[in-house]
């Protein structure tokens, strides 16, 4: 591989919020591009039809924007192995899974989702893992060709060795081995023509000229698959880089439920896009106290691949407020600061909406910071006293709170009027009246019972900061 263009890509699915690891993965990417004299690409991976949407890949492109992280080619831009979006290259992958079923490394499978879900529940049952069990391999040509003429629906499967083990070498795990006999028989081709994350990853991967492929670590187990195909083709793999999960302080994953994950919600509250660069940077390089602070191009210089920690990035929201509050006193002139602030208020039209919400219900322009300060707010400091004042018990402001949760990545429209619907529906389903779940939601989103219009300012502070206060206001009442 070493005679070939060194050549590395991120390739984030559209299917919700921009997500902090996105950053962290792509980060990495950059560094490793620039070390080794290559260039990354940005793919967009949106073969999930059902979940990927034009607005999440908006968002996506609107947040790895903002974060500042240089790509060559891609959707955006171009370049000479377009399209860089997945679903306007379906015609390309069908030849070669065509190529793969003549060979006999692959096979069409009839099997339904009732007959798999069974097969599934056998399995666990069993205490086995659940995976398919070749059926379809077994079925004899002519009933093969008499489902094949009924045009029954069906998918393809790529054939996985049942022995032996699939060995590589990990640019951060080292060697790595992972027994066949617990790899499934991956879809490759879904019943709608559309080829699934794993194998259209490989054959991008190929076609774009990919020579390091740098993931994160829940990928490694997905590497065998990715090897048998790059093998059943006869081509020749990347160099694997698999980065260690970010965790928590107490070593716990990084969950949305828990953390603010979305990268649009680290740009709501205010931190700066070149801190938290900095602030992910610090996890690919080892530096003495007091050295902390690095723009990217600082990063670049001490990058090296071979000091990658296998134990995993602790992402200490103590010392990235640190970290931001320093390029805040430290990288701005106050001039600067005042620009960045006012830019801040305005994004995605927030400060507007929030003005014209308040505009009729102020006499002094004076009132305005108690009436909308929560929208701008980075913690509301909420106690379980804030809930009192809802004349609800603790356990039933915390029933509500979270019956409503789940609305914030299941909401299709994020606007006033399909949360409000959303919400009725909620309350209907408890037994409950509109009224009587509202009083703890203000609380949790506005630090009051009494606020600006609730569905408004949903609408107003967006999926993410709606996500975390939600979550932090479980935290207070638990």
């Amino acid at each position: 591989m070493t005679d070939r263009p060194v050549r590395l890509r991120i390739a984030p699915s559209p299917t919700g919020e921009p997500h902090i690891g996105t950053a962290y993965t792509a980060l990495f990417n950059v560094l490793l591009a620039k070390k080794l004299g290559g260039v990354m690409i940005l793919r967009v991976e949106d073969t999930d039809q059902t979940r990927s949407t034009p607005e999440a890949e908006e968002k996506l492109m609107a947040a790895l924007n903002w974060i500042g992280l240089p790509w060559s080619e891609g959707p955006d831009k171009g370049g000479p192995f377009g399209p860089y979006r997945q679903s306007e290259r379906k015609d390309l992958y069908r030849p070669y899974v065509d190529e793969l079923v003549a060979k006999g490394h692959a096979f069409k499978c009839y099997c339904t989702r009732e007959r798999l879900e069974d097969m599934r529940r056998e399995q666990k049952t069993r205490g086995e893992q659940t995976k398919y069990d070749g059926l379809c391999l077994r079925r004899g040509a002519e009933e093969l060709a008499s489902l094949e003429a009924a045009g029954t629906p069906s998918v393809v499967r790529m054939r996985v060795p049942t022995e032996g083990d699939c060995v590589f070498e990990d640019g951060v795990f080292g060697a790595v081995s992972i027994p066949f006999d617990g790899i499934d028989m991956q879809v490759i081709l879904k019943a709608d023509g559309m080829p699934t994350y794993h194998f259209a990853n490989v054959v991008d991967d190929h076609l774009m000229q990919i020579t390091h492929v740098a993931r994160g670590e829940e990928w490694l187990s997905s590497v065998p698959k990715h090897l048998l195909l790059y093998q059943y083709f006869a081509w020749t793999p990347p160099a694997w880089y698999h980065l260690p999960l970010m965790r928590n302080p107490d070593r716990s994953k990084l969950s949305k439920r828990r953390n603010p994950t979305s990268l649009s919600y680290f740009s709501g509250v205010g931190y700066l896009p070149e801190a938290l660069v900095n602030f992910l940077g610090l996890f690919f390089i080892s530096v003495a106290e007091g050295e902390e602070m690095m723009d990217l191009a600082q990063l670049e210089d001490k990058f090296d691949p071979a000091g990658m920690s296998k134990a995993g990035a602790v992402f200490d929201m103590t010392k990235l407020a640190w970290l931001n509050g320093r390029w805040i006193r430290e990288k701005l002139t106050p001039e600067q600061f005042a620009k960045l602030v006012c830019g801040w208020a305005a994004q995605d039209g927030r400060l507007q909406q929030f003005l014209t919400l308040a505009q009729s219900r102020i006499s002094l322009l004076g009132d305005l910071p108690s009436l909308i300060g929560f929208g701008l707010a980075a913690d509301l400091r909420l106690t379980k006293a804030d809930f009192e004042a809802t004349k609800l018990t603790a356990a039933d402001c915390l029933a509500i709170i979270r019956a409503v949760q789940p609305l914030v990545d299941t909401a299709p429209a994020w606007t006033r009027d399909a949360l409000h619907t959303e919400v009725e529906g909620i309350a209907s389903g408890m037994g409950k009246k509109l009224r009587n779940v509202v009083p703890p939601l203000f609380v949790a989103l506005t630090g009051s019972t009494k606020s600006l219009p609730l569905f408004d300012s949903m609408e107003a502070l967006g999926r993410s900061i709606v996500r975390q206060r939600l979550a932090q206001a479980v935290a207070v009442l638990s």
